[in-house]
């Protein structure tokens, strides 16, 4: 059986974080293991608390892991501080972990922050040249450029400079911008539009969690990059069409939804 390890807080409300990641590692038939950097106290609402775990403890956590189970595949997602981003950084390159999706959290989708300026610091200058493939949305892509995007042109520019910087893919993905929902994939070398029609609803909380952990998945299996984030984006965009409808906020997607984007899901 394949493996991957997420590297992410956790969710109390279930929608997001690591919750979001082992449920989407379950559906694709890969077994999930933890490395969790912060508790959060959030519901669909809102964040109400925020308690970063000890740096140590989160490389604890990822030792005690791949020494163990290993991991075909690492997601990154909330990283909370730059001791800890540093301490994700350590591990990775000790371990020399190369299937990384790097799911650059930085607000919560009620507005919260997530991630502290120094750790920001640390995704640019360490971690963004340790990931096979980061995936920004529309405000997390303009804070790492400093560019405003507006359009696709915008997403690819954005892309093209997230290579430049070190990473080497990016998807910027387009949920934020009016129209369909298109995904702009940038690989070094050429670009993949993924469109999907826009679904008018609320229920889209971890989105970005679910999209990335399920690339991570597929990367796990074998897929190659193109084929992982093609098979993401179908399995988010029907979660998101299936969801649940819980909560009086901002509610979560359907993780065990029954897709024909992969033969590996339920």
């Amino acid at each position: 059986m394949r493996t991957a390890l997420t590297i992410a807080g956790s969710d109390s409300g279930g929608g997001a974080g690591i919750q979001a990641d082992l449920k989407t590692f379950t559906a694709f038939h890969v077994f999930g293991t933890t490395a969790i950097t912060a508790i959060t106290a959030q519901n669909t609402r809102g964040v109400t608390r925020v308690d970063a775990l000890a740096p140590d403890l989160v490389t604890a956590q990822i030792d005690a892991v791949v020494t163990d189970i290993g991991a075909d595949a690492v997601k990154i997602g909330m990283l909370a501080t730059a001791a800890i981003a540093h301490a994700v950084a350590d591990a990775l390159e000790r371990h020399r972990l190369t299937r990384v999706v790097l799911d650059t959290v930085m607000i919560a989708k009620g507005g919260e922050p997530l991630i502290d300026d120094e750790a920001v610091t640390v995704l640019l200058t360490r971690l963004l040249r340790l990931a096979l493939v980061v995936t920004p949305n529309v405000p997390e892509a303009e804070a790492l450029t400093t560019f405003r995007i507006a359009d696709r042109d915008g997403q690819r520019r954005a892309a093209e400079a997230l290579v430049d910087l070190g990473a080497k893919a990016a998807i910027v993905k387009g949920g934020h911008l009016d129209g369909s929902a298109v995904d702009v994939l940038f690989d070094g070398s050429s670009f993949t539009e993924l469109d999907a029609a826009r679904i008018d609803t609320r229920h889209t909380h971890g989105t970005g969690c679910t999209f990335s952990a399920a690339i991570a998945a597929r990367l796990a299996l074998g897929d190659t990059l193109v084929d992982a984030v093609r098979a993401a984006k179908t399995y988010v965009t029907d979660a998101i069409r299936q969801a649940p409808g819980i909560g009086g906020g901002h509610g979560p997607v359907r993780h065990d939804v029954r897709t024909g984007g992969s033969e590996s899901l339920y």
